[in-house]
């Protein structure tokens, strides 16, 4: 599963506007703190942390399909095992089912018809 990585509509608007403010003039201010050096250190800011955000995604993606194979490999390693105590000790040892195993001696058979969802028989009224 990878995850999407985030665009910004509003940084892409940003840039455009930064692009048509530095044809007016390259030191443009306007007040209370609107200078065109001001938007285009945010824009850098808003760039660099979603730059950053993606780059978690792409991390967090790797770390998950690691972590998948490696369960994996749990699973088929304990089946391994498993199946060498059944090898060395046999289906219907006491070793086996320290394992994890159920032994072959302990296991009920399944009767002809029977299912595995038991039915409740309506009552005659």
């Amino acid at each position: 599963m990878v995850r999407r990585k985030r665009t910004s509509q509003t940084l892409e608007k940003a840039v455009r506007r930064a692009a048509s403010l530095y044809s007016i003039s390259s030191n443009l201010d306007l007040g209370n703190g609107l200078t065109l050096p001001a938007f285009s250190t945010l824009i850098e800011t808003m760039q660099t942390r979603e730059n950053a955000y993606n780059s978690a995604l792409s991390n967090i993606d790797k770390l998950y399909r690691e972590m998948l194979e490696t369960e994996r490999e749990l699973g088929d390693m304990a089946e391994h095992m498993l199946l060498g105590v059944a090898t060395c000790y046999g289906k219907s040892s006491v070793e086996y089912g320290m394992a994890g195993g159920i032994p072959k001696n302990q296991r009920r058979k399944k009767l002809r018809g029977e299912s595995s969802i038991s039915t409740v028989e309506p009552s005659a009224i």
